[in-house]
């Protein structure tokens, strides 16, 4: 094996940009959409039959996510001077990534973010509830930016301050240098109690590179489902509650009722993309301009 193709698998272990989330427990109560033909407790469940590229996704994940590199990440993307385009622009952008692998869909990148926009439609939501489901994994072209895997999907978690339990394949974490430091080692660390998670640094990923980049063209609620739909920490088992204010605890919910479109539509019928386009276009059109800095 070439030494950059061996490289490139170290740094991008799982077969499919979307393993990660296919691989955790569901809650049954928690997918009242779930995918077609499967049972929604064979999603996402660490505990048994994970893959081994999950698991080494999640080793580099914890090792290298330290808050040096978050904040460094922050300064390198949050100025948002690589490419300026359109969400429909950035949608056949994102499309150009080929994940032909995924065992619950074959759908391409735009398939996927209609069909989970189509779900939310079909129930009712308001039409920016519909777009933020459009729109929600448009960050992940931080891998077309030569981002590896580790720095673009998996859970996200909290760093400058004591890694829960309750965040997927904790071990793996002994291996982060801030595991040695010992003022990031308390419950609140470098924050304080009750500072709210704008004030929180999460790793690097797709949600808060995404966020950034809509932050000023969606409702609060719209704007936590984005930055906030990896953190199944907290929006699922409760952790960090100490470091949120009334404002997250407000969101939360909308957070939980946006997580299972993401999680359970992928098995719903094909989106027709050409039909569905001229709506979806109209759509966005209604809350962004035409041209986003990313």
């Amino acid at each position: 094996m070439s030494k950059s193709i061996a490289d490139a698998q170290q740094q991008s272990p799982l077969a499919d940009l979307d393993d990660w989330e296919s691989a955790h427990v569901a809650d049954e109560a928690e997918a009242p959409i779930a995918r077609e033909g499967k049972k929604e407790s064979e999603f996402r469940d660490y505990r048994k039959n994970v893959r081994a590229g999950v698991r080494e996704f999640y080793r580099l994940q914890h090792t290298n996510q330290t808050l040096d590199f978050v904040l460094a990440k922050k300064r390198e993307y949050l100025s948002r001077q690589r490419k300026r385009m359109g969400v429909w622009e950035a949608m056949e952008f994102l499309n150009t990534l080929v994940d032909d692998s995924d065992p619950d869909t074959d759908l391409s990148q735009i398939e996927h973010l209609m069909q989970t926009a189509e779900a939310i439609r079909a129930d009712g939501h308001p039409r920016w509830f519909v777009l933020t489901g459009l729109v929600h994994d448009l960050g992940k072209i931080l891998c077309l930016f030569d981002e590896p895997q580790w720095a673009v999907v998996g859970d996200t978690f909290p760093v400058g301050c004591a890694y829960s339990d309750d965040i997927v394949f904790p071990e793996f974490f002994a291996d982060n240098p801030d595991s040695k430091v010992p003022e990031y080692q308390t419950p609140c660390g470098i924050y304080e109690e009750g500072c709210g998670l704008d004030n929180v640094h999460l790793c690097w990923g797709h949600d808060e590179y995404l966020y950034h980049v809509v932050k000023d063209h969606l409702p609060e609620e719209g704007l936590a489902m984005i930055r906030y739909h990896s953190f199944y920490a907290w929006h699922r088992a409760g952790a960090y509650a100490h470091l949120t204010n009334e404002k997250d605890r407000r969101l939360l919910e909308w957070v939980r009722k946006f997580n299972p479109y993401d999680l359970y539509s992928k098995g719903h019928t094909k989106p027709d993309v050409k039909a569905l386009a001229p709506f979806y276009r109209e759509l966005i059109a209604e809350y962004y301009p035409p041209q986003l800095a990313w």
